[in-house]
């Protein structure tokens, strides 16, 4: 849910605020088991961003298995 001041809530889930998302995913095995470390990368390269809410999804077809992992964020002086 977005607000006309730039911040929004997480719909059915926290009750925190954000002004930030970031998505990550990946479909094929080898970039599933490295989703951690990007995350922790990206975490460690943006310490401004504090992580309020955090949604884990996960959908296949026949063939592949996508995982997503999406962050809620407050940045400050954002």
């Amino acid at each position: 849910m977005q607000s006309s001041s730039g911040r929004g809530r997480v719909a059915g889930g926290s009750d925190q605020l954000f002004n930030g998302v970031k998505i990550f995913s990946a479909t094929m095995a080898p970039e599933r088991e490295l989703l951690g470390d990007r995350i922790t990368t990206w975490l460690r390269d943006h310490p401004k961003c504090k992580v309020v809410d955090t949604i884990v999804t996960q959908s296949s077809d026949e063939a592949f298995h996508c995982l997503a992992i999406t962050l809620f964020y407050w940045e400050d002086g954002a």
